[in-house]
């Protein structure tokens, strides 16, 4: 019986794991098909990179060239270009509106009627893509860097780039399920979209997207500190700049592991309370 048992639920892992990687490749082939634009898109993104570059020149040719908040003007310049890679790993565009678009339409009932998990699918959906875009975005991304090397430090160490490696990665998946839980919150409310505006506003601002966290006072700085927003962005690029060094670069990433935990337990807790007050009607 332990056999037979043992051999069923091989056989359980194994049927996951195909369909698991079923919806991965057909999420990347679709991908590849209509995200030709992915190259000149990323290109045309880095062009407001330009703005920043004479608007922090001004600003520190204003200040005699010291440093701001331990910032130099080149450090500036290069915590702007890393942002943007941040950005690019967690951000998920149209993920929460989509799904809360979904529950109100009654196109998630798919999921409760077909054996395809919901949340498993959506980020498959969403690996997919970031894989794809990455792939076909590194030549624009390869050829500002190079544009921009001179306001780089160099190249930091194994540890470090290990780290920051990290920490893109988990921004990825911190982004996904902090999106996708704001999305099922559609299960309680059918008009959702204003308070997804207030939330892309906080997260512009409070993720070091615009500005560099430190560059914040005291208690607004401990205050931002204290939400998952700066690993999406400020983060990643402060630890790649070694703003973040020792034992502060380990509590972060633990302290970012520990949101992607917290968010991916409390996706599936929406979800569960949701499907339970859901209601849908039609074929």
């Amino acid at each position: 019986m332990d056999a037979a048992a043992t051999a069923s639920r091989s056989a359980g892992w194994f049927a996951q794991a195909r369909t698991w990687w079923t919806m991965l490749r057909l999420s990347l082939e679709e991908r590849l098909v209509y995200r030709g634009d992915f190259a000149l898109g990323t290109f045309m993104r880095f062009l407001p990179i330009v703005t920043q570059i004479f608007l922090w020149a001004a600003i520190f040719a204003a200040n005699g060239d010291r440093p701001i908040a331990g910032y130099s003007y080149p450090d500036f310049v290069a915590y702007y270009l890393l942002t943007m890679i941040s950005r690019a790993f967690s951000s998920m565009p149209g993920l929460s509106t989509n799904i809360a678009l979904e529950i109100r339409n009654g196109g998630v009932k798919r999921y409760l009627i077909q054996p395809i998990d919901m949340l498993g699918f959506l980020f498959l959906q969403r690996l997919a893509h970031k894989l794809v875009y990455y792939a076909v975005a590194c030549v624009p991304f390869a050829i500002v860097f190079f544009l921009c090397r001179g306001f780089f430090p160099g190249w930091p160490s194994l540890e470090v780039l290990a780290a920051y490696l990290l920490s893109l990665v988990l921004a990825f998946v911190l982004g996904f399920f902090l999106e996708a839980t704001l999305g099922m919150i559609g299960f309680w409310f059918l008009e959702v979209s204003s308070l997804f505006f207030v939330y892309m506003l906080f997260n512009f601002f409070c993720s070091g997207h615009m500005f560099p966290i430190d560059m914040l006072p005291g208690v607004w700085k401990t205050l931002v500190s204290s939400t998952p927003l700066p690993y999406l962005a400020y983060f990643p690029a402060a630890v790649f700049l070694g703003k973040i060094q020792g034992a502060e670069l380990v509590n972060g990433l633990i302290i970012e592991l520990a949101w992607v935990i917290f968010f991916m337990v409390l996706s599936r807790v929406v979800f569960t309370q949701g499907v339970r007050r859901y209601s849908a009607f039609g074929g």
